[in-house]
């Protein structure tokens, strides 16, 4: 289902023109600015111009990935729908912010939105068709991981201009605490207990039970005063939702048949960068070999969904949700942390920028250093003397043929 020629050479042009500007960053500062003055026809003039360039951007990375997962139903179908957005997009390149081109531009993101809703499950099921049609060499599987880390970064931020316009300009979008989809006083803790009671219900579904929880907070700049920070919740919710959910699993798994099960601490942080949520439980904890795997695409410790299961069960053992939440907190230059004690248990700490001046989105670039992540010529060489057998092997025959 790659997208024929015919539609190629209409969009090409606009495509290759696009894609030779590189993204405009904005902080989360500069979003409430945005939304506070609350100008629909600035953010229209913005967005009509920035999202070709964000969709046109990533869109080239698309086309070098390999044949075989270009050729899936499921990359194809996905090809299709950014395609049809950028045509959608770059039809208002030219067009005046008249009260009827505002109204229909808005729809149109609307549309979008919806289009790209299975976006993360319809790539996934891709790599799991290329995986059941072939074997993946390290060298493939490194360069699908690095798309995917820009992918899923640039999808996020799409959405984030999309949701900002769209909340702040469409119908019944009022919300008092909100300036569009960023709360101006979000209080940390009561997103810890809303993802912990939600993947609480999971859990006790599955286990018929769940670990407790216990919540602290340590103002270090304000003794005593409460936590809050200007962030966007639905990302920080996503984020715990997923740190929630494995480690009640790890706790469950760990503790279920001794009867005693511990508690998972939470602790909220204030300090002079950052705002810090650490997440410990006493789950068994992960061997330090294992560690470096838990941020990668192709990794999962749960089954593999059935297609059947894929748009019902999100993200269900497709190995997604650190990977995807770790760029929720790298979005606006936070970041997530794994530390572990095998047999023991783990701390996941979640960072987020405090001041809202610095939070600036990180978002891919396509360009020439980005492309060569993508050449099937380029293999990396292991330069630690811990390398496998075979690696070694080669090396030394390199050596006694150039002897």
């Amino acid at each position: 289902m790659r997208l024929n020629s015919s539609f190629f050479n209409k969009i090409g042009k606009m495509l290759d023109f696009y894609s030779q500007f590189n993204p405009s960053p904005l902080s989360i500062k500069q979003f409430l600015d945005f939304g506070m003055n609350k100008c629909e026809s600035k953010s229209y003039v913005f967005l009509k111009k920035e999202l070709p360039v964000r969709l046109a951007n990533i869109m080239k990375e698309i086309a070098l990935l390999p044949d075989n997962l270009l050729r899936t139903p499921s990359v194809g179908l996905l090809s299709n729908w950014y395609a049809r957005s950028f045509e959608e997009v770059i039809e208002f390149e030219k067009t005046d912010p008249t009260s009827d081109n505002l109204k229909r531009f808005c729809m149109i993101l609307s549309h979008i939105r919806d289009r790209h809703a299975d976006v993360v499950q319809t790539m996934a099921q891709g790599i799991m068709e290329l995986k059941d049609s072939q074997n993946i060499e390290p060298g493939m599987e490194t360069s699908i991981q690095y798309f995917l880390d820009r992918f899923y970064m640039s999808r996020i931020s799409i959405r984030m201009l999309i949701n900002q316009h769209t909340l702040l300009f469409g119908e019944g979008s009022e919300h008092a605490k909100h300036i569009g989809c960023i709360e101006i006083d979000c209080d940390p803790k009561i997103v810890v207990k809303d993802a912990y009671e939600n993947a609480r219900w999971l859990c006790d579904q599955y286990y018929y039970g769940a670990p407790e929880i216990v919540v602290k907070e340590h103002n270090e700049l304000e003794r005593g005063e409460p936590i809050n920070i200007v962030y966007v919740p639905s990302h920080l919710y996503h984020i715990l939702f997923e740190i929630f959910k494995n480690a009640m699993r790890a706790v469950m798994e760990t503790h279920q048949e001794r009867g005693d099960i511990p508690p998972i601490q939470v602790i909220i942080v204030k300090g002079n960068e950052d705002i810090c949520v650490k997440v410990s439980d006493q789950g068994g904890g992960i061997p330090r070999s294992s560690a470096d795997q838990l941020f990668k695409y192709m990794y999962s410790t749960a089954p593999h969904p059935s297609k059947s299961d894929v748009h019902t069960v999100p993200l269900a053992g497709f190995g997604y949700g650190l990977p995807i939440s770790r760029l929720y907190a790298r979005y606006f230059h936070g970041d997530i942390s794994l530390m572990s004690c095998d047999g023991y248990g783990t701390d996941a700490i979640i960072y987020m920028k405090r001041l809202s001046d610095e939070a600036n989105e990180l978002l891919p670039i396509f360009n020439k250093t980005s492309s060569r992540f993508y050449n099937k010529s380029t293999v990396s060489a292991g330069d630690w003397s811990n390398q496998s057998s075979l690696d070694m092997l080669n090396q030394w025959k390199l050596i006694r043929e150039g002897n």
